[in-house]
């Protein structure tokens, strides 16, 4: 499954009202007469790389494209897989999922779809087939750069029954069959004239990021009207929604990647509401409550959002696994949530969310132990020195690289605290940060990190994190960079449970192959966990309707219930 990366956190975004026709935001949703609330203005902290749907995973991306497209299947505020752009999802009993065998002799699937009456892009054509089948196209092919492509392998055919209806068939039978992750439609008659002239550049061809105004894209309640690139978006209705019509005429999105501007902005009514999926730090959406009285809502929603320290592998000092381990005995994560986060987030053991139904808490614990820590440094042939930072025998000093997003102040603060508890036993660490749309999109996508990266990922529930840790998930230029194990990770044993994991039906016979993939992984310590985050989101007091799903498929797909009182 995939995962999204999220910058202030995991990352992620936003519209602004029109001004002079070039996407500059005007102010917040004000009340014309009347009483109705013609715009809202929604601050978030990144802006993305992108907008192609299947091109690298951002928070902030997928945030703002909730307002303008629908994905085949979601999962909803109650952790529940439903159907968006489709009309039932396929099972047994209903006779859309067929067991079938496949060429080659291994169990397989056969998926049917229909696409819902009325889906139109925003320009009246009608979503098609065709458009999945394009989709599907691109992204077997491995030089189109989508990613991750663990649904693009195991769906090997896709046949068109009718311009409404697809069937799809499976080389293997996975639990959450029913799932097509983010898969969905792409505007073949835009899109496949510029794939074809050329695979491997089609990411810089796109018309999502070339044309992005372009209606003809866009099959959502929403659509993208303007941009004004690195600072917001602004989207109005789409025309041809055959779905419930949305409360507002124009959503604008700011990106403020300085979180304490983008509060500024909140109390100047420059922005009507905060994303929660990519806002404020918890702390300091805990202490605006308290300055700002009763004048906003809050809500602080524990979810999938999994704070943590990515390790490049392939350097040689943290190719030791010693190393690794002795960095994370040497954080004090416990007194970091406490001071920073008035306890609120729940230190983690691994990725997997103790709520989760697969979490093991018998995994392997590295609680601070700076003594331990310091063990396994000498171990490891890591001296003191007298300028209190260590040596090997060939005077080479044990200093990383720190990378995170620039402009977020509880990540720059926790990097800072982090440097000062690592310090303490005789490691340093180099803080270099990025803005969120170069971090994400040059610096992690290509592998170009030198040592530890601090970021985020959100996933859905009971989601099997291929995508993050199996060895053909590593981002290489012969693939265009497609997956997301940032780290190069390869563990023949890990990838062994992450392709048995999604087979196995019984969730009992599940659970001690889940077990077994949490410890590996907690022993080889190929990233460091930190937290799983709770979001803050501030909305305005007549704002109804907004339910935060604490996954990666974010509120913004359900904007068609928001309301104004």
């Amino acid at each position: 499954m995939a995962r999204v990366v999220l910058a202030g956190l995991f990352g992620l975004l936003p519209a602004l009202a029109l001004a002079q026709g070039n996407g500059a935001g005007n102010g917040a949703g004000n009340s014309p007469a009347g009483g109705t609330r013609e715009s809202l203005t929604i601050g978030i902290t990144q802006y993305p790389s992108t907008f192609h749907p299947n091109i690298e995973s951002m928070a902030a991306k997928s945030y703002i494209l909730g307002f303008a497209r629908r994905p085949m299947t979601a999962y909803d505020a109650d952790w529940k897989l439903t159907c968006l752009a489709c009309e039932r999802l396929p099972s047994l009993e209903n006779g859309d999922a067929v067991p079938e065998t496949t060429p080659e002799g291994k169990a397989g699937l056969r998926l049917t779809y229909r696409l819902r009456e009325g889906e139109r892009w925003a320009d009246g054509t009608p979503v098609s087939a065709e458009d999945l089948r394009f989709a599907w196209e691109a992204g077997r092919a491995f030089e189109t750069g989508f990613g991750p492509a663990e649904f693009y392998r195991s769906a090997y055919e896709l046949i068109v029954v009718d311009p409404r209806t697809v069937t799809l068939r499976l080389d293997k039978v996975t639990y959450d069959f029913a799932s097509l992750g983010d898969f969905q439609p792409l505007p073949a008659r835009i899109e496949r004239p510029r794939w074809e002239a050329d695979r491997r550049a089609y990411r810089s061809r796109t018309a999502y990021d070339t044309e992005t105004t372009n209606p003809a894209l866009w099959n959502g309640p929403y659509r993208i009207s303007a941009v004004q690139p690195g600072s917001g978006v602004t989207l109005e209705r789409n025309p041809h929604w055959a779905g419930p019509a949305p409360a507002f005429a124009r959503i604008g999105i700011r990106a403020v990647e300085n979180t304490a501007a983008l509060e500024a902005q909140l109390l100047a009514g420059q922005v009507d509401m905060i994303a929660g999926e990519l806002g404020l730090p918890l702390e300091q959406a805990t202490a605006l409550q308290k300055r700002s009285g009763e004048r906003f809502r809050f809500a602080f929603t524990p979810g999938l959002t999994y704070e943590h320290i990515d390790l490049r592998l392939d350097n040689p000092i943290l190719a030791d696994r010693r190393l690794r381990q002795a960095l994370l005995l040497a954080a004090d994560r416990a007194q970091i949530v406490a001071r920073l986060y008035d306890g609120q987030q729940a230190v983690a053991a691994s990725g997997i969310h103790p709520r989760d139904a697969m979490f093991d808490p018998d995994i392997p614990q590295y609680p601070f132990d700076p003594a331990r820590a310091a063990a396994l440094l000498e171990q490891a042939g890591w001296r003191m020195a007298p300028d209190g930072i260590r040596r090997d025998a060939s005077g080479q000093k044990l200093s990383l690289e720190f990378m995170s997003t620039a402009g977020n102040r509880a990540r720059e603060q926790v990097q800072q605290i982090l440097a000062g508890m690592w310090k303490a036993v005789g490691i340093e660490a180099r803080i270099r940060n990025e803005p969120p749309r170069v971090f994400f999109s040059e610096t992690l996508s290509k592998r170009r990190f030198g040592g530890l990266a601090l970021f985020a990922w959100i996933s859905s529930p009971e989601s099997v994190p291929r995508s993050t840790f199996h060895s053909d998930e590593i981002p290489r230029e012969a693939r265009n960079f497609s997956g997301q194990n940032y780290t190069g990770y390869s563990n023949p044993e890990v990838d062994r449970l992450l392709e048995a994991i999604p087979l196995e039906l019984d969730p009992a016979k599940r659970r001690p192959l889940w077990s077994a993939l949490q410890r590996q992984i907690a022993e080889d310590l190929p990233v460091l966990p930190l937290w799983h985050r709770s979001d803050a989101h501030i909305w305005p007091r007549w704002l109804e309707g907004v339910r935060p799903t604490g996954h990666l498929n974010y509120s913004s797909l359900w904007v068609a219930e928001w309301r104004a009182r």
